[in-house]
């Protein structure tokens, strides 16, 4: 295996060698990049449309006032009921797929 490898080194790094260019700043010139760009855009003719209102900001006395039990968060004891009840469901679900598991015949 290692006579393998000793002589597979070389070969790897003449293969490296083989096309490849001396200076690195010649595979990103423009003339490289940007006429391959230049050619897929021969064909676009359409222009970019103006959006006025893009810029434009909301007046805030313009927009009606959300109600405040709209945007009140739920209070502390909300929060837990509602939490209860998911752990409840969750709990009830969990005993009726063990149920179903259970009696279903193998």
């Amino acid at each position: 295996m290692k006579k393998f490898a000793l002589v597979l080194a070389p070969l790897t790094f003449a293969l490296a060698a083989c096309g490849g260019a001396d200076d690195a700043s010649t595979e990103a010139q423009p003339d490289t990049v940007e006429m391959p760009a230049d050619a897929a855009m021969t064909g676009v003719t359409a222009e970019p449309a103006v959006d006025p209102s893009a810029n434009a900001t909301v007046d805030a006395a313009a927009t009606p006032a959300a109600s405040a039990e709209a945007t009140t968060p739920a209070t502390a004891e909300e929060a837990g009921a509602n939490a209860a009840d998911v752990a409840a469901r969750a709990q009830a679900a969990a005993a009726a797929a063990d149920a179903a598991t259970e009696t279903a015949p193998q």
